[in-house]
């Protein structure tokens, strides 16, 4: 018993020492992790609105869930709005993160720059864990294609971009292909219904 006791007071001591060294190391560094997401976060803005001087974060809308379905985006999630400013506070556009859950590899997310006239200005990937040599290639393929585009609905296709509002596959990614496309569709879709862009605002 007396062993038992000793034993079990050794791991509380243990686990005493462990907390509140994790606590330390999680005061110490919150902070600066805190700040590379600031910066990363900012940097994503600049990179589809290099126009804006400032960004101002707005609350996600979540759109009727029957509407959103009904639209065919029930695995694209909106995670973040931000304003895009000129230097005099006027309304560029608007940077929208998305999720979509369609990706071969799992999640994607990347956030995209919509002008006020319903523009996209470009795109920033956040994430991706597609496969090496195709759909990783989302980066160099299908990015540049969505820039300076103005479509209410964006396709893909396997035989040649015709049109603004085609987008070439990536070759043996269709899969990417569809999940991006789709992703900016919804980005789009929550522009013009929340955001009172396009025609058929709700």
């Amino acid at each position: 018993m007396k062993e038992m006791m000793k034993n079990t007071g050794i791991l509380l001591a243990i686990t005493v020492v462990a907390g509140l060294v994790l606590g330390l190391v999680y005061q110490i560094t919150k902070d600066p992790i805190a700040e590379q997401e600031a910066k990363k976060k900012q940097e994503a803005c600049q990179e589809v609105f290099a126009d804006a001087a400032s960004f101002e974060a707005m609350e996600v809308t979540q759109t009727d869930a029957a509407k959103w379905a009904a639209a065919g985006y029930g695995q694209e999630s909106i995670d973040e709005v931000m304003r895009a400013v000129d230097a005099s506070g006027d309304l560029l556009g608007y940077v929208i993160t998305v999720t979509t859950k369609e990706g071969y590899g799992g999640d994607i997310q990347f956030s995209v720059g919509v002008r006020t006239d319903g523009t996209l200005n470009g795109m920033s990937i956040l994430s991706i864990s597609e496969t090496a040599g195709l759909g990783m290639r989302a980066e160099e393929v299908l990015k540049p294609q969505f820039a300076n585009k103005r479509a209410e609905v964006f396709a893909y296709t396997k035989s040649g971009a015709a049109a603004e509002d085609q987008i070439d596959a990536i070759s043996g990614a269709t899969i990417t292909t569809n999940a991006v496309t789709n992703g900016v569709n919804a980005g789009l879709y929550y522009f013009r219904t929340q955001l009172g862009g396009g025609s058929d605002n709700e």
